[in-house]
C-alpha cells in the first residue's frame, strides 16, 4: 500500500467537508484561525513520515496534549494515578462541572478538563515543572527542537479560563490538588497552547504505536500501560463524541479545539489531522471524516 496515494485520496474525499463547523470561539486566539486549512499526516513505526496538505503547518495542539500528560504521568507513577481521576466516558460536555459534584470532585477520565487537570498536578508534583517536561518530550519524540508554547494562546485561554478554575477550585475543596489552583491552571494552559503540526504529532504519538517504545528505542510504557492509553482514548479522546468515534473511525484517538485529532494505529502507526472547523461537540468535522475514510480505505482498525 503507498501511504501518499491513499492520504491523496482521503485529502480528496473530504475536500468538500473542508470548512464546515466552526473554529473555537470561547478561545480569542483560536478564533482567527483560517477554517478552510487541511492537513494529514501518518507517521509508521520506524519514523517515516507521509502527508498531504497543511501536514507541515503548525497550529495550537490543545487537548491532544492530554494523551501526552497521561503517559508521562503513567511512566513515573503507575496505576496510583487512577485513585485521583475515573476511566469512564462523561457523557457530557469537556468542562462539565455536574459529575463532580455527584462523585466527590473526582474527575470521570482524564481526558475532560478536570481529568486533565488532576494529571497536570500530579505531572507538577512529579518533574517540578509540568508544561516543561511535556514540551521537551514533544521535542524528542518529533525530532522538532523548535517546538514551542504560543503566549498568545495561553495568554487568551487564562484570561478566558474561568470555568477551567471553576473545575479546579472544586477540586481542591475535595483534596483532589496537590499544587495551588493557580500553579495548576498555569502549566494546563501552557500545555494546550503548544504548537505542533500534524508531522510532529504523528511522530510525537508513535510510541503509543509502539506499544510503548521511544522514538530512540527506550521504553516509556510497558506493553499493559501502552493498551491502557489507548484503551482511554478510544472510549474517551473525543469528548463526549467518543461512541460515535469509535463506529467511525475504529482507531484510539485524541481531539483538541484547534482542529487537531491524533490516531494511533497499534503496531502500524500514527496518524494526525488538522482542520479547525469544529461539529458542535468540539471535534474537526473535516478531521473526523478524513479518519473514517482513512480506516475504510485501508480496513485498518482495532476490530
Amino acid at each position: 500500500m503507498h501511504y501518499q496515494d491513499v492520504l491523496d485520496e482521503v485529502a480528496a474525499h473530504v475536500a468538500p467537508h473542508v470548512g464546515r463547523g466552526q473554529v473555537a470561539q470561547y478561545i480569542p486566539a483560536l478564533a482567527a484561525v483560517d477554517p478552510d486549512r487541511f492537513g494529514i499526516a501518518l507517521a509508521d513505526v520506524d519514523g517515516n513520515v507521509t502527508g498531504v496538505g497543511d501536514w507541515r503547518r503548525p497550529f495550537s495542539v490543545q487537548s491532544i496534549s492530554k494523551a501526552f500528560g497521561l503517559a508521562l504521568v503513567l511512566a513515573q507513577d503507575g496505576e496510583k494515578l487512577w485513585w485521583r481521576v475515573g476511566r469512564e466516558p462523561s457523557g457530557n460536555p469537556f468542562n462539565s462541572l455536574v459529575q463532580l459534584e455527584h462523585e466527590n470532585g473526582i474527575p470521570r477520565n482524564p481526558f475532560i478538563n478536570a481529568g486533565a487537570l488532576v494529571v497536570t498536578d500530579r505531572l507538577h508534583s512529579l518533574t517540578g515543572d509540568a508544561s516543561t517536561t511535556m514540551l521537551d518530550f514533544l521535542r524528542a519524540e518529533s525530532g522538532n527542537p523548535d517546538l514551542a508554547f504560543d503566549p498568545d494562546v495561553a495568554e487568551s485561554e487564562s484570561g478566558h479560563g474561568d470555568r477551567n478554575a471553576a473545575l479546579a477550585h472544586f477540586m481542591a475543596s475535595y483534596g483532589n490538588l496537590d499544587n495551588p489552583v493557580p500553579t495548576v491552571l498555569e502549566h494546563y494552559f501552557w500545555q494546550c497552547s503548544i504548537e505542533m503540526s500534524c508531522r510532529d504529532l504523528a511522530l510525537a504519538g508513535g510510541f503509543l504505536a509502539r506499544h510503548g517504545l521511544r522514538a530512540d528505542g527506550s521504553r516509556l510504557l510497558s506493553r499493559s500501560e501502552a493498551k491502557r492509553v489507548n484503551a482511554v482514548m478510544l472510549t474517551c479522546g473525543t469528548y463526549d463524541a467518543a461512541g460515535d468515534f469509535a463506529y467511525r473511525v475504529g482507531l484510539p484517538g485524541k481531539s483538541g479545539v484547534g482542529g487537531g485529532i491524533i490516531a494511533v494505529i497499534p503496531g502500524r502507526g500514527t496518524l494526525c489531522v488538522w482542520s479547525p472547523g469544529l461539529d458542535a461537540r468540539g471535534n474537526s468535522v473535516a478531521g473526523v471524516a478524513a479518519l473514517d475514510h482513512f480506516t475504510t480505505v485501508t480496513e485498518w482498525s482495532v476490530f
